[in-house]
């Protein structure tokens, strides 16, 4: 069973890790994540989940001084869809090999051709024309900066790649030949997005945008949201693990997009002092379904540290429950090994289920609040996470509660493999007893 398993989900990991167009969606989401963990700082400061916080600090700051930190987080947030795009068609230019930074240039522009330029403005009977609004540049935007990225590259390398370009001669400085190179396609590029806009203004959809966004990414958002997508999401993080390959690496690629948008709409809600509308986020998954990294292996150290007693484990979870409370658990998933381990298969894909089924019940019954959409990085040690994202002391301690469900299950199987390891240990104590060596013998000795 184990080797068809491999043999189905090997080739599927190699290419869904070698993919251009993944590989570029994954690392353009991580050349915007500092910026959007620094911005939550930021918005976390203003809005922290800690009652009459604004009043105390507005003693000393004035009135309206969460502003001044508000202003921060907005220039990200109100923009994440922009730097989408712009940070998307630079990894994908990259992976094109071709020049990453007029591509992602040209990507951009493609992106503000097609963005809607009426804004509605309070009190005016018309809407303001040739104006942008920032709804459009922040997370409603990510989808549409993403198809501008995927679509504007290939036809930049395309051009680029026929040699339809403008070549200087020897001794023109290099900067300057490079820009003549780029201005033909650069020039296609923003001229099949400027037909798209004008295809797009005879429709009643009137942009591309709006076509996104009510076609495909409602119904894209829809599914993400939903118990069946994150069963899968998890199920596929786990077996890939169990098989040596980062699982959340290959799951991301197809899951991230959706979950980056609806954990940004509950970011703009909870800034807006709205209610927040999705409860599978980024923090959902991180912190009230995983507790140690993949497969919650936070509750396996705990038990292997409590219960265990072969020394192989013992040391082991000494050595690994440090990174273990930061969310990294290499040292358990390559040094127990859980990697093709058909004893903690099962507890592995179980605790991670089970937490998720849990935590999706305990919100929707309103026990815990749903995640703020703050970008808390991954690393987050248990009791902070929960706390953090939801500014609910309740949720910090169903976090424990989960904690400790996960050592109940774990403990069964990790006990059958710690019975064999001191087995192993004790056999090969024996052996190392009845080890008799001649290399000492000396010819003395023989004559005696």
């Amino acid at each position: 069973m184990f080797d068809k398993l491999e043999k189905f989900l090997m080739p599927l990991a190699i290419k869904l890790g070698s993919n251009k167009v993944l590989i570029a969606i994954r690392d353009g989401f991580l050349i915007t994540t500092p910026l959007i963990i620094v911005a939550s700082i930021f918005l976390l400061i203003a809005n922290f989940p800690i009652p009459h916080w604004s009043e105390f600090w507005g003693q000393f700051l004035g009135t309206g001084w969460e502003s001044w930190f508000t202003n921060v987080s907005r220039a990200v947030f109100n923009t994440v869809g922009f730097f989408t795009c712009f940070s998307t068609a630079y990894a994908y230019g990259k992976q094109k090999n071709t020049d990453a930074i007029q591509a992602a240039a040209v990507a951009l522009v493609a992106f503000l051709i097609l963005t809607p330029t009426k804004m509605v403005v309070e009190n005016l009977k018309e809407p303001v024309d040739g104006a942008l609004d920032m709804n459009y540049l922040g997370t409603n935007g990510i989808f549409l900066g993403l198809v501008v990225a995927l679509v504007a590259v290939p036809i930049y390398c395309y051009v680029t790649e026929k040699g339809w370009t403008i070549k200087m001669p020897d001794g023109v400085p290099p900067a300057v030949s490079q820009s003549f190179e780029a201005l033909i396609p650069s020039a296609v590029v923003m001229l099949v997005f400027f037909a798209i806009r004008i295809i797009f203004g005879l429709t009643p959809y009137e942009t591309l945008y709006n076509f996104i966004f009510e076609i495909l990414q409602v119904p894209l958002k829809g599914a993400g949201n939903t118990l069946t997508a994150q069963i899968i999401y998890g199920f596929a993080c786990t077996i890939f693990w169990f098989f040596g390959i980062n699982g959340p690496a290959v799951a991301n690629s197809v899951f991230a997009p959706i979950s980056k948008v609806l954990t940004m709409e509950n970011l703009d809600a909870f800034q807006a002092h709205k209610a927040l509308p999705n409860i599978f986020t980024d923090p959902f998954s991180n912190f009230f379904t995983n507790f140690g990294g993949g497969g919650s292996t936070l509750s396996l150290l705990i038990v292997m540290l409590l219960f265990c007693r072969s020394q192989r484990i013992k040391q082991l979870g000494k050595l690994a429950i440090l990174p273990g409370i930061f969310g990294i658990n290499d040292p358990i998933i390559f040094g127990l090994p859980i990697v093709l381990n058909p004893i903690l298969i099962i507890p592995f894909n179980l605790v991670p289920l089970i937490n998720l089924l849990l935590s999706t019940m305990v919100t929707k019954w309103g026990l815990i609040p749903y995640t703020n959409g703050v970008a808390l990085p991954w690393t987050t040690p248990i009791g902070f996470s929960g706390y953090l994202s939801t500014g609910s002391i309740v949720a910090s301690l169903y976090q424990f509660a989960l904690l400790a469900l996960g050592c109940l299950i774990y403990y069964p199987f990790i006990k059958t493999l710690d019975k064999q390891y001191i087995k192993e240990e004790q056999d090969a104590e024996m052996a190392k007893a009845e080890d008799i060596s001649f290399d000492d013998l000396t010819e003395a000795d023989l004559n005696l």
